[in-house]
């Protein structure tokens, strides 16, 4: 078998087009290394609803120039089956290691199979790809994009000509093409006749923002920002100049694109200790409120005053500003259907049923989310927001920031402030406290074990309140397609609900939990609150334990 393994990484090794990457294997080769070299040649990194992402290095289950080749031309070959012979692929990327070479790459693929490539002119947010996909008449698209993962991850996201993330069968399809490509020198890559693209595509993407934002509205709110070490901060700032927003406070350290990320050690808004250094900015310019793009600007974080907070901010969790932003819509007359993930809060569903408005849930992703019959508005919990479908069917953390922005803006205008619009919720719908037990893990069994013995022995209880109902999505229902997750409802005291399911972009397993407290006025919020911390927290031990975590 070592002999075997020894033969694939150097037949890997002789056609691998990256200098960096074949000494990389060359090394491990010499080094006799067979255990790194199985973990690498274990398989191949699968394509699925994400597309590809996972760690860079040489080898099939590594993220390379090789794998993403192969995947170039599995996606040229489905799109030609489909009948997009000499249509437009348009293709962006961030700015992690490596990305500007895949995009090149996967450019070059589509030139030689008989399609037509345009790249993006440089680094700019995943929703900027998005947007030109609809905007060129493109038959898909390709983002190079890890998005908030570790340093040592690139990732290659897929969109067909609506402008969506593919979903299945699609991805089953491009997959099957995949593994049909032969060997890499079958593979056309001629070293030019691709479209390199302006600054046009970025203006007409500026220029949609338009529609965001209601004209005459006030535009007064401070803002300090920070582009986590990605590539949000020239869009964000030209969008924000465009509309009349004060000049937002940089985070300097984290401002330009640097794809080590050295000041935090996951690039996640949601990461902890991720926004000290915007808490530290804000300590001293003292703006409204905090706003952040993860490293694509795909996703969008807020954070707000808090004397209580130890760094005297507080982050709102993705089903707050989820809640502020349907709210802000209905108060400006939006129409169609508001949208959610499944794991994002039932407080969505209570403010469209006020306000009249149809309601969707749908599996975890946007690609979902996207789908939606006349979506007006969808968001995930994770800080992903799709704030204008006709212009972004994906999240985009520019345009939900300009939204974000506004509603601030209006509510200062006021005396008020976002917490403030929070607290009206709560007094209008009841408080309906998140929260999640996330799990990462080296190891996945971790995750299928933890998996197995929720299936195997389901929770009857959790934190005193009864399991009513008990769901296994992967069987899937008249709504939903089948997925990877459990869902329990529970009643007692209060109601609350718990979902949880496998991460399907990081090593991590994940637990989505609510619960909705009553508020009777004003008084009852700070009770209320704490009513739901607690429960949180008994939902949260209580379903470790059942998991064997």
């Amino acid at each position: 078998m070592q002999d075997d393994l020894m033969r694939r990484a150097l037949a890997w090794q002789a056609e691998d087009p990256d200098p960096e990457t074949a000494q990389e294997l060359g090394r491990l080769i010499e080094a006799g290394d067979t255990a790194e070299l199985a973990a690498r040649f274990a398989g191949t990194l699968q394509f699925g609803t994400a597309g590809l992402r996972g760690e860079l290095g040489a080898g099939p289950m590594r993220m390379n120039r090789a794998v993403v080749i192969r995947a170039a031309a599995g996606l040229a070959a489905y799109l030609k089956d489909q009948g997009h012979e000499g249509g437009l692929v348009v293709v962006g990327y961030d700015a992690r290691y490596k990305s500007a070479d895949f995009a090149r790459d996967t450019a070059a693929v589509m030139t030689g199979a008989g399609l037509r490539a345009a790249v993006l002119p440089r680094p700019l947010p995943t929703p900027v790809l998005a947007y030109a996909i609809r905007h060129l008449g493109a038959v898909a698209g390709v983002e190079v994009t890890a998005s908030h993962n570790p340093p040592r991850d690139n990732g290659y996201k897929v969109y067909l000509g609506d402008g969506s993330q593919i979903v299945s069968p699609a991805d089953a399809r491009i997959a099957e093409q995949i593994a049909a490509v032969g060997a890499l020198t079958s593979v056309p890559r001629p070293e030019s006749g691709w479209e390199e693209l302006g600054d046009e595509v970025l203006e007409a993407y500026l220029a949609r923002t338009d529609a965001v934002l209601t004209p005459g509205s006030p535009r007064s709110v401070r803002v300090v920002y920070t582009a986590m070490h990605g590539v949000g901060k020239d869009v964000v700032l030209a969008a924000f100049a465009r509309h009349g927003f004060p000049d937002p406070v940089l985070v300097r350290a984290q401002a330009e694109p640097d794809p080590s990320f050295p000041t935090v050690a996951f690039p996640n808004p949601e990461e902890p200790g991720a926004m000290d250094l915007a808490f530290a900015t804000a300590a001293e310019a003292g703006p409204d409120i905090v706003i952040a793009n993860d490293p694509d600007a795909d996703r969008c974080a807020v954070a707000v005053p808090d004397e209580e907070a130890p760094a005297g901010w507080r982050m709102l969790r993705g089903d707050e500003v989820g809640a502020l932003l349907a709210a802000h819509l209905v108060h400006k007359g939006a129409r169609g259907t508001f949208a959610e993930s499944i794991v994002s809060s039932s407080l969505l569903g209570r403010i469209a049923d006020a306000a009249g408005l149809p309601h969707e849930e749908t599996l975890t992703g946007f690609k979902w989310i996207s789908r939606v019959e006349g979506l007006r508005y969808g968001y995930e919990e994770a800080l992903g927001y799709c704030v204008d479908p006709e212009g972004v069917r994906d999240k985009d953390g520019v345009t939900a920031a300009l939204l974000v922005a506004e509603l601030a803006s209006e509510l200062k205008e006021q005396g008020r402030t976002l917490t403030d619009l929070l607290d009206d919720l709560a007094m209008a719908h009841g408080l309906h406290a998140t929260d999640q037990l996330s799990v990462r893990v080296s190891d996945l069994a971790v995750i299928a074990d933890a998996m197995r013995a929720l299936r195997e022995r389901p929770p009857v209880a959790l934190a005193g309140l009864h399991v009513v109902s008990a769901e296994d999505l992967a069987e899937g229902s008249g709504k939903l397609p089948p997925t990877d997750g459990l869902r329990y409802y529970l009643e007692g005291a209060y109601k609350a609900r718990v979902i949880v399911r496998p991460s399907g972009t990081e090593p991590k397993l994940k637990c989505y939990l609510e619960v909705v407290v009553p508020v009777a006025d004003a008084a009852d919020l700070a009770p209320a609150r704490a009513r739901g911390a607690e429960v949180l927290a008994g939902i949260k031990k209580d379903l470790a334990e059942a998991m064997g975590l």
